[in-house]
């Protein structure tokens, strides 16, 4: 029980079981303040005012720039 306890802790603290690399959580976190002070656009050019379309701006960008970050979902 205790080996269990402790492999779950190892794997947890191993950074290849990070979906998101810190580099994408600062890119969107950029974003979301964006979004707070009105001064972020989609790209139609309409003002932000949805947190989670913030949040997938930011995860896109982070994709483009090649940070660790999962593949959008398909439509």
């Amino acid at each position: 029980m205790a080996n269990r306890k402790a492999a779950k802790k190892t794997a947890a603290k191993n950074s290849s079981t990070r979906k998101y690399s810190p580099e994408s959580g600062v890119s969107v976190a950029r974003e979301v303040e964006a979004m707070k002070e009105g001064k972020l656009r989609s790209g139609s050019g309409q003002i932000v005012t949805n947190p989670k379309q913030a949040i997938a701006i930011g995860l896109s960008e982070a994709r483009r720039a090649g940070e660790k970050v999962p593949a959008a979902p398909e439509r």
